[in-house]
């Protein structure tokens, strides 16, 4: 999970040139929040233990942070960016491919 973090922020820097630095993008980018807590419910979406509770809740919470709301059944490649994402809901179904 930790190696899809640094695509996430590492294709951050490659495709903004708006992007300064790390702690910006930590700071100022709410699609990296928004896909860190998606990666994280999915795994409990996933999980044989029924946590799909768990999972909703959590993408939930990730809403009311960044604005942006995906399903915890959502299949997310590595390396994306959410860029501006306020508002952006990726549904249950959806499977966002790798460098999107």
């Amino acid at each position: 999970m930790f190696e899809h973090i640094r695509a996430d922020l590492a294709i951050i820097r490659e495709r903004d040139p708006a992007a300064r630095g790390w702690l910006e993008i930590l700071c100022c980018y709410p699609g990296f929040p928004a896909i860190c807590l998606h990666r994280i419910s999915h795994r409990l979406w996933k999980s044989s233990l029924n946590l799909k509770l768990a999972a909703r809740c959590l993408s939930q919470l990730g809403r009311g942070i960044t604005g942006i709301e995906i399903h915890p059944g959502a299949r997310i490649g590595r390396s994306v960016f959410i860029d501006h994402g306020m508002g952006v809901v990726i549904g249950e179904t959806a499977e966002v491919g790798p460098r999107c």
